[in-house]
């Protein structure tokens, strides 16, 4: 994982299963169709009694959430700064310094523009809406699976396929998600709530042990869900935009 800002994880729990995101990383440009055949996948599970109280210990994520484009990365600012960053470590490093010549560092870059490519598809979620309990907390965005985690101090396990392995768990008061692909690249979602409890920023790291993290940091504001029967679209130059829903046949 990346080093910055961590502290020791006391719990690690699988709660959903990998999709095949590999593939989008390897075909960065066909992300219409692909997003919904290869992020929707998951495995439900027994769910807490009705009523069961939020775990005291963990931050409350419940509730609706919008995302602040403002405050949020811009993806292509992001993969400038990290591009520069390399660009002055090159320099620092000689041009035939081992991992810092024009070679690697063209593979270098190669890997971080992919890591960029899809650290944005999987970060384009405008809406999420969230259910906590006393023992899990599910996250659910559009066009994707939800995220599932527990909230107790469970004893680590982890899920593995033949895409790779994804687990779950807590980092002190963040909620983090890690996917790892049986290519060797890891990606990581840290949720964190801040002290009002009115926003919420998601941290994505895309990475792989021969490769420059990218991180992309998204902020969600907590709003009032409409009521049902109409869907809301959050968009960048009107806000949220809701129209009645198609009546159901």
């Amino acid at each position: 994982m990346p080093a910055s800002n961590q502290q020791p994880a006391d719990t690690m729990t699988l709660r959903s299963p990998i999709s095949s995101i590999a593939t989008l990383r390897a075909f960065p440009f066909r992300v219409g169709i692909a997003l919904l055949a290869l992020l929707l996948c998951t495995v439900s599970f027994a769910a807490d009694e009705p009523g069961s109280p939020i775990n005291p210990v963990r931050p409350n994520f419940a509730g609706s959430w919008e995302k602040d484009f403002a405050r949020s990365d811009k993806w292509e600012a992001e993969l400038q700064r990290t591009i520069d960053e390399l660009n002055r470590d090159m320099q620092r490093g000689g041009t035939d310094a081992g991992d810092y010549s024009m070679s690697g560092s063209r593979r270098r870059a190669g890997n971080i523009i992919a890591n960029a490519r899809l650290a944005e598809l999987i970060s384009r979620q405008t809406i999420m809406r969230i259910t906590q309990t006393g023992g899990e907390v599910r996250i659910e965005r559009q066009g994707d699976a939800a995220l599932i985690c527990s909230t107790a101090n469970n004893v680590d396990d982890t899920f593995k396929s033949v895409h790779g392995t994804e687990y779950c768990g807590w980092d002190r008061q963040q909620l983090v998600f890690e996917i790892m692909l049986a290519e060797g690249v890891i990606i990581e979602h840290r949720f964190s709530l801040d002290t009002d409890g009115q926003t919420i920023s998601m941290l994505t790291s895309v990475y792989d042990r021969n490769s420059t993290p990218f991180n992309l940091i998204t902020f969600f504001n907590r709003y009032e869900a409409p009521p049902e029967g109409y869907n809301c679209v959050q968009t960048l130059s009107r806000g949220q935009v809701c129209s009645a829903a198609d009546p159901q046949p």
